[in-house]
């Protein structure tokens, strides 16, 4: 009799090689729709200059003696401008992060997979909703919010607490990638979600391979085998 969960249905742990393959096309999904999002913004940003009154430029002479009322429409205009770019790139980073998540969050919840993962033969199990918005969430702090915090921080001045979140962003990236590299092959994303990355079509609410209590459940529930007696 063959076992619900048998290898045959699940066929266990992907190589490394298809997991960084399946990471490298979603990323690059991502870095598109970052490279999209920064043209826009710099569209915006030109398009400031021509909102912004006009600069009554000094004269050479008030320039060479720094005249204080000749410097203040300069100085002005130069905040102005900054502050407007720095909520533009701050709202292109906030947007960029949340695109990811739901890039994420809505292809697992639909589909058990992304589309690196689905090219590559690939899928996350087991396959529930909740699951899915904790694999996404955990997959976008990595991979671009704790980055992109680093930017906005960054942006508006804040040097220090930059470096420190980049330091951050850098050391959940490869915790979360070389915990895949582990005897069990989860990634940190997916320790937190307690889901694992499998090869195969699997059914949705199938146990990851190595996960002996589901196993067990599994048995449990399935009727036991009658012989024939008549």
């Amino acid at each position: 009799m063959t076992h619900p969960y048998s290898t045959s249905r699940l066929t266990g742990r992907p190589s490394t090689v298809r997991r960084v393959l399946a990471w490298s096309i979603d990323f690059a999904l991502v870095l598109i729709g970052a490279y999209l999002l920064g043209v826009f913004a710099a569209q915006r940003i030109a398009e400031t200059f021509t909102e912004l009154p006009d600069l009554t430029m000094p004269g050479g002479w008030d320039l060479l003696t720094l005249d204080d009322k000749a410097l203040d429409p300069i100085q002005q205009f130069g905040r102005e401008l900054w502050d407007r770019t720095a909520v533009i790139v701050i709202q292109s980073f906030a947007l960029l992060t949340a695109g990811t998540f739901l890039y994420h969050w809505v292809l697992l919840t639909f589909g058990g997979r992304t589309l690196g993962k689905r090219l590559l033969g690939l899928r996350v199990t087991p396959h529930r909703a909740g699951s899915a918005a904790l694999r996404a969430a955990a997959t976008t702090i990595t991979d671009v919010a704790c980055f992109s915090l680093a930017c906005c921080l960054l942006t508006a001045g804040a040097f220090l607490a930059s470096f420190a979140v980049w330091l951050l962003a850098v050391a959940a990236f490869w915790f979360n990638a070389l915990s895949a590299l582990s005897p069990s092959g989860r990634s940190l994303a997916d320790r937190l979600a307690g889901t694992s990355v499998i090869r195969g079509q699997a059914p949705p609410d199938e146990p990851f391979p190595g996960d002996s209590t589901a196993y067990a459940a599994g048995a449990r529930t399935t009727p036991p085998h009658r012989v024939p007696t008549g």
